[in-house]
Formats: structure tokens, sequence, C-alpha cells
């Protein structure tokens, strides 16, 4: 079997009144799982895209009423999505591997008797049961995980599949949520918001393309930033290189840091320490520029060159403007 033929719930996150790029590729893994089962989403934004949410194979968009606790509590979000599988049951629930979206999948693995599987990069369907797939002890293994009993919750690393659009949207029927939320959930006030500010590339972990500059730039990332740039990637930074303070915290990729899975990992600089390595484990390939040819990431690179990065970045930053005309 290699579709559930029942009810697939997904969690989807907004921001700034619109559906994200990770809910909506995992909207499109959920029509894969539910075959002929109904796609429905939860959404603890009150006004949510309903529009993008059709677009993506959501029939129904369920809204739990939060009765004006912060969506941002993980026992709010929780307590509010196990109110909606009471009413869908689905067969799985499915959400951003975010920080907030790991710390969701826990608390409703517990609740729902199940378990959770976190930062997959594939899920599918065997012999009738959910199986996801993740890298282990800093990408050297490869696992395979499947929940046997309950309502597997599953976790999904933004990039690990390609958005996609139904061909024959329909508008979804919205659907309000009431919610019974325990002392615990209300116990927990927002005192504060602070909202980080919009940048014109796209988020490090929701990226399909990374340019990581390391200790190699020497303090100067404005030739990272310009790759970057040039072929809509974000902007990522080796420990080294938050540590010395050339760039935020941030940015830093790796253990200690952002764990990302681009399509396209380009490293300026980078060496290749395994705490780095560890964070970029998931990318479909991997591109090492450096003046050192005995470097590890040439180990892992699946196109290597050696050279200073100031002299390699610029010709590239040349040839793809010239091939653009």
């Amino acid at each position: 079997m290699t579709a559930l033929n029942a009810p697939v719930l997904v969690v989807v996150d907004h921001l700034r009144g619109a559906l994200t790029t990770p809910s909506a590729e995992i909207l499109t893994l959920a029509r894969q799982l539910a075959g002929d089962g109904e796609v429905a989403a939860v959404s603890l934004d009150p006004a949510p895209d309903v529009a993008r949410l059709g677009a993506y194979g959501a029939a129904t968009v369920h809204v739990p009423d939060l009765a004006g606790l912060p969506a941002e509590s993980s026992a709010v979000a929780g307590e509010a999505v196990l109110a909606v599988c009471a009413q869908v049951r689905p067969a799985a629930v499915l959400l951003v591997s975010s920080f907030a979206g790991k710390e969701l999948a826990a608390r409703l693995a517990v609740s729902l008797a199940s378990g959770a599987v976190v930062d997959a990069t594939a899920v599918e369907v065997r012999d009738g049961a959910v199986t996801a797939s993740k890298p282990v002890f800093a990408g050297t293994w490869s696992t395979t995980c499947a929940v046997t009993r309950g309502t597997p919750v599953v976790a999904v690393k933004p990039t690990s599949v390609e958005a996609v659009e139904v061909t024959d949207p329909v508008e979804p029927r919205v659907a309000g949520v009431p919610v019974e939320f325990s002392a615990a959930a209300r116990a927990v006030q927002l005192v504060s918001r602070t909202e980080r500010p919009a940048g014109g590339r796209p988020p490090l972990a929701e990226a399909k393309v990374v340019v990581v500059g390391g200790r190699g730039v020497d303090g100067d990332f404005s030739l990272v930033e310009e790759l970057a740039d040039e072929i809509g990637g974000a902007v990522g930074a080796t420990r080294v290189a938050t540590d010395e303070g050339w760039i935020d915290h941030s940015a830093q990729v790796g253990q200690t840091g952002v764990t990302i899975s681009p399509r396209l990992y380009i490293g300026a600089g980078v060496s290749g320490a395994v705490h780095h390595t560890a964070g970029i484990q998931a990318a479909e390939t991997i591109v090492a520029v450096t003046d050192d040819p005995d470097a590890p990431i040439f180990e892992m690179a699946d196109f290597g060159v050696v050279g200073d990065l100031n002299d390699v970045l610029p010709q590239a930053i040349a040839e793809l403007r010239r091939r653009r005309g």
C-alpha cells in the first residue's frame, strides 16, 4: 500500500497572514500520503490563507477558538490541535520541523499515546504504516522510523518536498473548533512579542539554496552575500565566523546552529569540521570552494574548487550574470 486512503491532518503556519512555503510543501506531501482520503489543515491563525490552502489541496481548514490565549504557547497549541484531532480522527498528523513544531509534535504524540518523528526528510506509506526517514549521528547514518501505535506525528524538515499546487483547486470549507483549555494552558501569558524584521533573502532553514562563509572569508561576507543574492539563496556561516562576530549567530549552520537541507549548498572558505557538516548532510548537492586541498569538506562535496574564494566567487558571479544576459 502506497497511500493511507484516510484523512491526513496538517498543522499549517502563517507569516504575516500568508501561508508559509514549508506548510505548502507539507500539504503536497499530505496529498501523496492520503490517497483517496481527505487532507485537512488546522490553522492557529484566526484568519487563515484559505485560497492558498485550497490551492495546495486542503479540503477543510479547522480554526480552533483559542479564547485569546497565545498560539505561541506549546500547551495552547497542543490542546487546540488535539481538539481538531478528536473531530477528524486523522491517520497521521504532519507539521513543519521548526523549533516550535518539534515541541508541538512531542506534546501531540504524548497526548495521542503514539510516537513522534522530527526532522524527517522523507515520509511514505509502507505496508499501511507511515514511515519517516531522517539522518542521525551527525549525518553519518540514515534511518527509517515507523510509529507502530496510535496516530503518527511527523515533523518534516523544510525543502524536503517540492510544493506543488493541485490542478483543480476547490475552496476549502472553514470550520471553527471549540476548545476546552486546561488550567495549565491558561496559566501561560504572552507578555511581549518582537517580530524579526523581514529580509530580502529566504529564511536559512527554508532556503533551497544556501551560501555559507567560513574562516576563509576572514571577516568579509560581501562576496558570500553577493553570490547568495545572485542565485536567490540564503546566507549562512560556520561557528568560527559567528564566534568572531563577523555575522549574527542566527546564521550559524551546524550541530549547534541551524540544520539545513537545501537543494544546493555552497561553502566558501569552509574547512568542513564535523560540527558544521552535521548540519548540511541532507543537502542534495554540495559545492566547496577553499584554498586547502586537504580540507575535510572535499570528502563529502559533489563539486570542489581548490582556490582563493576572492578569486573564484567573483568569476562565478560574473559568469552567472553573463548567462543571464
